[in-house]
């Protein structure tokens, strides 16, 4: 009997096959005219329509117009993508595409979906929020991506891409003001230098304060400043292309407050609230605290929490041109970024958990690339290199206010030091069968160690206000993981015509071991802390295809994924009362994923443009999973996963005065889900939509724009953190309220 899943598979082939075969039928002939969308997926430009992976190319128009300020923002342009900012701004983002995600805040760990900025890898997940200005292309790669960009991809790939140097004296100005007391200045200057050189200077300066409101009126301002630079520099000796890039990143604020998600009518007897009632002003932590305000943004917390971001880096990218056919490229790169994060995790006035998140991450990686053109077939070989450092310096202080009280007040100090070495030979040959159809084969083998030293003192005390006190040492751990995988990918491409295409793809990939350097408080959990890899096997149908004379285009994909060795961060409660819940990344799980998604993209006329996206997760659970007590769970849903994902935009532009007007309304669905393994009820969030848009003036120099995000204000939350059995509440980090404001872009 054929299972639902093969069927599924089945049945969305055999409807991407009529379909496409239909729609080539009716273009035969047509006009094309319609503009050509060109991704580097492959890591070469080729068009969409002849890369067998399923990739959202956005423009940096798009990114501008939307006011779309970093990668956090990204989701809502592709469907199965979800993106937050976690645990509040500053945290690693926490990044799910297709059910394969890492929701974790820990500054040790790296997503499942590798990030590309200018063809250099990024590292681990503390590298993953970046702003998007001055910006030429994102591409969003969904599905493993093992060949060529290798380990820890796979969920997908993120590429950015930085405007480049051209010949010609030009740039911009951007400046704007909204509510929240935002300021923003953008700008960017291209200078030719000579006639085969040419450099380039943008900036992004962004000054705001968040949404949420501190009733606790000692507790500053909460708000971020960011200061962004990037300098490239182009060069073209003949057979020889050099870009250097140097970046510069400055971030510094106070940190969004966190609310509290009281769950019980009376702490002295535990009588639960409901759902629905939890967080409301009928319910209590476990100290009969609350913020005395139902009104969703509101919360009342002693939130001394500063952020501080310094990041740098430098990139040498050559290409060099050894025959007509032959080309050798050189991708050199050295990152480091230091943080500060602070955070208080009770959400209330006392001093109940409160810590800081200290960082030191540097990133150094070298990529050669060997490309060739065999007549219409297409080689890419290469090896790469990454070491990376994680230093980290955290502390968390637990009933600061209770101590000579409680046996369970001290401050866990835990310094961690990760090192990862990794090197990879990769190949994927494009053999072109017959003038219509191209079979690709990629293979890749990686070798990575990842070495550990993990220390953790207690600071104990009896007095409050001191913050001396005694420091003893409580464990120390060291260790390494070691992991040697193959990943690649099989796939066929054939063109029904110019501008049609069919493909499938077997890929698989993996997510490399690790330690996690979290918050473990005990020897045991520090001992349990390394975990191996991961890895999943994918297939892919898919179609890429126009109709209507051009005018509608259609890119769709059906998949299905065999997830192994799965590691999931496990947020558990603490078998022992009043202490924080374990919290350990393991492999503890396998899953079976699958789904669909589409996307279109329609011009009905000249003025009008219409673009639709949806992504579809009936399957994304846990075939088994063992949880940090030993219980094994069955078909819970992944975490962070939605069923169903839906996003789309109207644009209109009409003359006015002799210039342009365009207006633009775009929204984002998600559906329900869930921030934990556990599907516990208080920590889901119910299915939502955001809605943004904008008014823009323009003439052929200058441009002016009303803009809104989350236009009706609409509740939802980054992440709700169950600290049940610690406090009885949950930490509710609250997603951005309504924000509206204008900018005005000058061109020259």
């Amino acid at each position: 009997m054929t299972s639902y899943p093969v069927f599924f598979a089945l049945s969305a082939l055999s409807l991407a096959l009529n379909t496409a075969v239909n729609v080539a039928q009716a273009n035969d002939g047509a006009m094309q005219d319609i503009e050509v969308i060109e991704v580097y997926a492959q890591k070469r430009l080729q068009r969409i329509q002849d890369v067998s992976v399923a990739v959202t190319s956005i423009n940096g128009a798009a990114l501008r117009e939307q006011r779309i300020k970093d990668t956090t923002e990204l989701a809502s342009f592709s469907p199965n993508v979800k993106i937050s900012q976690n645990a509040a701004e500053g945290t690693p983002p926490a990044i799910n595409i297709r059910g394969v995600g890492l929701i974790d805040y820990n500054t040790s760990n790296t997503s499942p979906v590798s990030f590309y900025i200018d063809d250099v890898v990024a590292g681990s997940a503390n590298n993953q929020i970046v702003n998007l200005f001055d910006m030429e292309q994102v591409e969003v790669l969904r599905g493993p991506q093992g060949t060529l960009f290798g380990r820890n991809s796979t969920g997908g790939a993120i590429i950015l891409r930085s405007t480049r140097p051209d010949s010609e004296f030009g740039g911009y100005i951007t400046a704007g003001l909204a509510n929240n007391d935002h300021q923003t200045l953008e700008g960017a200057i291209n200078l030719p230098l000579t006639d085969d050189s040419a450099a380039r200077f943008a900036f992004s300066h962004q000054d705001y304060d968040y949404s949420t409101n501190n009733l606790l009126k000692s507790s500053p301002e909460a708000g971020m400043r960011q200061d962004n630079y990037r300098f490239l520099l182009s060069s073209d000796f003949g057979k020889l292309d050099v870009l250097l890039k140097a970046h510069l990143e400055d971030w510094s604020g106070i940190v969004q407050p966190v609310g509290s998600i009281g769950l019980f009518k009376n702490p002295a007897t535990k009588a639960p609230c409901s759902v629905s009632e939890a967080g409301s002003t009928s319910c209590f932590d476990l100290f009969g605290y609350n913020s005395g305000s139902n009104d969703f943004y509101d919360v009342k917390v002693n939130n001394n929490s500063p952020h501080k971001t310094d990041s740098k880096g430098l990139s040498l990218n050559l290409t060099g041109q050894l025959t007509d056919n032959t080309s050798l490229i050189s991708v050199t790169s050295w990152d480091k970024l230091k943080r500060q994060h602070a955070f208080n995790c009770d959400g209330s006035p006392s001093r109940l958990c409160e810590g800081n998140l200290g960082l030191e991450n540097q990133v150094i990686t070298q990529e050669l690339r060997l490309h060739h053109q065999l007549g219409e077939h297409y080689l890419i070989a290469g090896a790469f290199w990454l070491d990376e450092s994680i230093v980290q310096d955290n502390y968390n202080d637990i009933f600061r206010d209770l101590r000579g009280v409680l046996s369970q007040a001290v401050t866990f100090i835990y310094d961690n030091q990760i090192d990862v070495d990794s090197s990879a030979l990769f190949a994927q040959y494009d053999y072109r069968f017959s003038p219509a159809t191209t079979f690709t084969v990629g293979l890749r083998y990686t070798a990575e160690s990842t070495d550990y030293q993990s220390i953790t003192h207690l600071n104990v005390g009896t007095d409050p206000n001191d913050y001396v006190g005694l420091t003893i040492p409580f464990y120390q751990v060291s260790g390494s993981q070691d992991d040697n995988k193959w990943s690649g990918k099989l796939a066929v491409n054939h063109q029904l015509d110019s501008n049609n295409s069919v493909y499938y793809s077997f890929s698989n990939g993996f997510k490399s071991g690790g330690y996690n350097g979290g918050f473990l408080s005990s020897l045991e959990q520090a001992q349990l802390a390394d975990y191996g890899a991961e890895t999943l096997n994918a297939h892919e149908v898919g179609a890429k295809l126009t109709l209507l004379d051009q005018d509608l285009a259609i890119n769709m994909a059906a998949f299905y994924y065999d997830y192994q060795d799965q590691q999931v961060f496990m947020n558990q409660a603490s078998t022992v009362p009043n202490t924080p819940p374990l919290q350990l990344l393991e492999n503890v799980g396998s899953s079976t994923i699958y789904g669909s998604e589409i996307e279109l993209f329609y011009t009905p006329t000249a003025q009008l443009y219409f673009q639709l996206g949806l992504g579809y997760l009936p399957e994304a659970n846990f075939d088994k999973f063992i949880d940090p007590t030993g219980r094994e769970l069955t078909d819970n849903r992944l975490p962070f996963t939605s069923k169903w994902n839906i996003s789309g935009l109207a644009n209109y532009e009409m003359p006015l005065l002799s210039h342009n007007l365009v207006l633009q309304l775009n929204f984002d669905y998600q559906s329900d889900y869930y921030f934990d393994q556990n599907e516990n009820p208080y920590a889901e969030q119910t299915g939502y939509t955001l809605w943004n848009g904008f008014i823009r003036y323009e003439s052929d120099d200058w441009d002016v724009s009303l803009w809104g995000k989350n236009l009706f204000g609409q509740h939802y939350s980054n992440l709700k953190f169950d600290l049940s059995s610690f406090l009885g509440m949950l930490e509710d980090f609250k997603g951005e309220g309504r924000r509206y404001g204008m900018v005005f872009q000058y061109h020259f």
